[in-house]
């Protein structure tokens, strides 16, 4: 029986960006579905006690950086630490992954180009206009921006945020698997054994 990872994350998280092949690698070997569940992170920040970059201390700004370096090499990416068009306001493409959901697309290849779209490119993912030559690009109809600004893909928005919160998600990239989080893309080699096993899943 093919299991389900509930894969909470947002198109402007570095973080779910430097491990989507890895992921997208592991949900292939064990045959699991991914549900991808796009959220706000500033809402989920806030709601669950987390900083915005601007407002962490500048040891843990630095801190980041150096991550964001080592990730890199380890992970064999060619990336823009700092990209030109970061950070943005990721409504637009976040809600653009949704309703290509709701039009019935596999997303899988969306949500990776706009990934890089942000981390490698440079591209304006705020920009109506670079999305649409995204979807182009992909061979997507033009309409899904329309569908991504209507109101069904705003209520998902909003559900997948309260799902997060309710899922004790609280930042991009989670994996849920079962019930139990696995936060972070260093975290996927967790996820990994996990599905190789078949444990229960672990619990507060």
């Amino acid at each position: 029986m093919s299991r389900s990872i509930d894969y909470y994350f947002s198109t402007q998280s570095p973080w779910a960006f430097i491990g989507y092949a890895a992921f997208q690698d592991v949900a292939r070997r064990h045959g699991a579905r991914i549900n991808f569940r796009p959220v706000f992170l500033g809402e989920l920040f806030a709601e669950t006690g987390g900083l915005p970059l601007a407002k962490r201390h500048p040891a843990r700004q630095r801190y980041r950086l150096v991550e964001l370096k080592r990730w890199r090499e380890a992970r064999g990416l060619d990336f823009h630490i700092s990209p030109a068009h970061w950070p943005f306001d990721p409504g637009l493409a976040d809600r653009l992954i949704i309703g290509a959901q709701i039009a019935g697309h596999d997303v899988g290849p969306l949500v990776g180009r706009l990934g890089a779209g942000v981390w490698q490119r440079q591209e304006n993912l705020a920009d109506p206009a670079t999305l649409a030559a995204i979807l182009a690009e992909l061979g997507l109809p033009a309409a899904l921006l329309e569908a991504a600004d209507g109101d069904k893909a705003r209520a998902i928005y909003q559900t997948n945020h309260a799902d997060a919160v309710e899922a004790d998600v609280f930042g991009s990239p989670a994996y849920v698997l079962d019930g139990e989080v696995f936060w972070g893309q260093d975290r996927i080699e967790h996820l990994d054994a996990a599905l190789s096993s078949g444990r229960a899943p672990l619990t507060p």
